[in-house]
This record gives C-alpha cells, sequence and structure tokens, in this order.
C-alpha cells in the first residue's frame, strides 16, 4: 500500500441532488480557502459552510486535498474554454490588438479571487491527471498563439514559433504571480495599466527591427 493521499473524489454524482451537494462543498472550500488559507481551510470547516455533516463530504472527498485539487481543475477548464471562445472568433488584424486579447484572457481568467488563486497555486497537489491539464492548457495556448504569429507582416522575430512560446509563457507567469501575490505586499494592481505594459512589452518585442548582425572577423576595431 502507498503512504500517498488519495487525491480522486470518493464518488461521481449521478442524481441531480448529489451534483448539487458535491457544488456546494465546492464552493465552501474555494470561500473557506480563500478566507482562511490552506492550513487552517479545514475539511470541518468546509463543512460547516456547505451545510453538510462531515461524513456527508467525505462521501464525495476523502480530503481536503482532493477538494482542492478538484478546484484547481475547474480553474484550469473554465481558462480553456474561455481560450477556445477567443481562438473561435475571428482574430484583429494588428500586433497590439492580438497582444491585447492575449493578455486581457488570461487577466480576466484570474480575477475572481486572488487569495483562493494563491493558495491553489501554492498548495493544490499535481495529480497526473491535473499536470496533464496543465500543459494540454498551455499546448493549446502555444498553438494558438504560433498560428497568429505566422505569416502576420508586422512579425519581425526571427523565430516566430520560439516568441509565440515565450509570450504564452510570460503570460502565465506573470499574470499568475502579480494576481495572486499584489494584496499579500499591499500595492494594489492597476489592472488596466497592468494590461497596457504587457500588451507594449509584446508588441515591440514582435514589431522591432532585429539587431544588425556584425560581418565576421569585425571586432567593432
Amino acid at each position: 500500500m502507498s503512504g500517498r493521499p488519495r487525491l480522486e473524489p470518493r464518488k461521481q454524482p449521478r442524481q441531480a441532488r448529489a451534483e448539487l451537494t458535491r457544488q456546494r462543498i465546492l464552493r465552501a472550500a474555494a470561500r473557506v480557502f480563500a478566507e482562511y488559507g490552506y492550513a487552517a481551510g479545514t475539511t470541518n470547516r468546509i463543512a460547516e459552510r456547505a451545510r453538510v455533516s462531515i461524513g456527508s463530504l467525505y462521501q464525495y472527498y476523502p480530503n481536503k486535498d482532493a477538494i482542492l485539487a478538484e478546484l484547481m481543475t475547474g480553474h484550469l477548464q473554465a481558462g480553456m474554454a474561455r481560450s477556445r471562445r477567443d481562438q473561435a472568433e475571428e482574430p484583429p488584424g494588428d500586433i497590439e490588438a492580438i497582444m491585447r486579447v492575449l493578455v486581457r484572457a488570461a487577466i480576466e481568467n484570474h480575477l475572481d479571487d486572488p487569495q483562493l488563486l494563491r493558495v491553489m497555486i501554492e498548495q493544490a497537489p499535481r495529480t497526473p491527471d491535473l499536470v496533464k491539464k496543465v500543459h494540454e492548457y498551455h499546448n493549446a495556448d502555444v498553438a494558438h498563439a504560433q498560428t497568429l504569429l505566422r505569416g502576420h507582416p508586422d512579425v519581425r522575430v526571427g523565430d516566430v514559433d520560439l516568441a509565440a512560446r515565450i509570450i504564452v509563457t510570460t503570460i502565465e507567469l506573470v499574470v499568475h504571480q502579480l494576481t495572486a501575490t499584489h494584496d499579500l505586499v499591499g500595492q494594489p494592481i492597476d489592472l488596466a495599466r497592468f494590461e497596457d505594459e504587457l500588451v507594449a512589452m509584446f508588441t515591440r518585442y514582435l514589431t522591432a527591427a532585429p539587431p544588425a548582425v556584425a560581418p565576421a572577423g569585425d571586432m567593432g576595431h
């Protein structure tokens, strides 16, 4: 027997009433984790907030890690759904507008609750299924960015596919970090300016003339 805690839900609801109970537990857990943090966000507090017995909670989830993993999965699925909707729309024509679509989608996917987001990022167990979903989400966004940038007349970087990977990864990391931790340092973010700065940074990167390459043997003498 492995000593690792079980992280999958105990059962998948088959009746509407059971599904409503599961959703109530997840909503209660989101509020408890956001309010109390991970360590003090106990299953007893979650059950009390959800107005179910602790025994009923354990019928659905074996521990709070399994609940947190499911909340993280829901967060990723919401982001993937938003990305698919954006990708189904006609893309804007200029690079700045394209970058704004990508940046704004990431920011809006992290606006709901910075405290809960921080708990999910720092504490959610990295199950194989969750890691797989993270990679699928990232790879889909990279592929979409590559499609938008390839052949665009204003893009002047030498390696467009690599540039798309750099941009998507940077957006993910910067938006995660700033939206999840800005309240800890007591410096609220002006989201409109945050968006503008990221858009400007990526637009300049993509459209700037590549640096001139010195002729072979020319060391500046």
